[in-house]
């Protein structure tokens, strides 16, 4: 199939509409800003819905009422934005909503800058509001990856009857490259949304969509049913991709840009007789536990890379188990890591140097 070079929010924003998008709600915050510009025109040029929310908070709502009528919804921000959001999340999950939520991560915290970063992934991976609940979180490393995700995280939502994230960073959301709209993406078992709030339908009895639980016995209850859905997702669904494994001696960890930069960084390392390998987890929730469990012998030492201050390190050291040294480099603030950086830093840790 034909290649088309589009910006990634852009590009983002087009996977959606293919997937089956109905709603649209969202507000603007750099460096998302494209996505929601782009849907504002194309969503009414295909007969569905878009609105531009008077805030954060009111859009997750408006997701929150679309999702339970059964609706294909999806909002997007940016790190500030999505934190305004986390209530509404919260609900959406106690409600067993599905939607999708793409997060284009900026640095932080605070207002912070509008240049990309990773430091979201805590607030990503262990659900972001109160309560215990959790998100299906992708991280793809390219544009083309990011599209195949989006596509495909609306019947994970809907199958899982759970909010998913799509963490992405500004640079995957300001990047160009050419994209396969085409290409075949996994298709769910999904079954009808015979639990949506859309009206006394076919001679059943009425839907209600709640999160509130006054029992504690029955929020127990509730909450041991949702227990069981995010382990379904961690015995199940964990996706990961293993680089450059056999024989290597050292490997990286790292997700999204990050990973990306670390494949220029590992053929740099090639260069200087020195054979790393990456694990690159594309599920942060669930962890890729697998893949650690595949290092093979030869494997001394592992670096976790990320553009924070080392927010994933502790999922490696809880999937580690002590049986590896880790160490860490990261560059936050909205400074994407150079791979030579990276190559240096692998060469201090072969070379014993501190």
């Amino acid at each position: 199939m034909a290649k088309v070079l589009m910006k990634g929010n852009e590009a983002m924003a087009l996977a959606a509409i293919k997937a089956g998008l109905d709603a649209f709600y969202g507000y603007p915050i750099t460096p998302q800003n494209e996505l929601p510009e782009y849907l504002s025109k194309h969503m009414a040029l295909h007969g569905r819905a878009f609105v531009q929310s008077e805030s954060e908070v009111s859009a997750i709502n408006m997701v929150y009422g679309a999702a339970g009528a059964g609706a294909r919804v999806m909002t997007s921000s940016s790190s500030p934005g999505i934190a305004l959001k986390q209530e509404g999340i919260s609900y959406m999950a106690g409600a067993e909503l599905p939607a999708v939520i793409i997060n284009v991560m900026r640095g932080g915290p605070g207002l912070g800058g509008i240049q990309p970063s990773q430091a979201d992934y805590k607030q990503i991976t262990r659900g972001g509001g109160n309560g215990d609940y959790y998100l299906y979180s992708l991280a793809p490393e390219s544009l083309q990856e990011a599209v195949d995700l989006i596509k495909e995280s609306f019947d994970i939502a809907d199958y899982f009857r759970n909010p998913v994230m799509i963490a992405v960073d500004g640079l995957i959301g300001q990047m160009m490259e050419p994209v396969d709209f085409e290409k075949e993406v996994p298709k769910w078992d999904l079954q009808p949304k015979t639990w949506a709030a859309n009206g006394e339908r076919d001679g059943r009895s009425k839907n209600i969509i709640n999160s509130l639980y006054l029992d504690p016995a029955v929020l127990e209850q509730h909450n041991h049913k949702l227990g069981k859905k995010y382990q379904e997702m961690k015995d199940k669904h964990q996706r990961y991709e293993m680089i450059n494994m056999e024989n290597a001696e050292i490997v990286i960890v790292s997700y999204g840009s990050t990973a990306r930069i670390a494949r220029t960084a590992i053929e740099i390392l090639k260069q200087q007789g020195v054979n790393c390998g990456i694990l690159r987890p594309i599920t942060i929730y669930p962890f890729p536990a697998n893949g650690f469990a595949e290092l093979p012998k030869t494997v001394k030492d592992l670096l976790v890379v990320e553009m924070s201050m080392g927010q994933m390190i502790d999922d490696v050291k809880i999937v580690n188990e002590g049986k590896l040294p880790i160490h860490f480099y990261g560059r936050c603030g909205g400074i994407v890591p150079e791979a030579e950086e990276i190559a240096e830093q692998v060469l201090k840790i072969v070379r014993g140097e501190k």
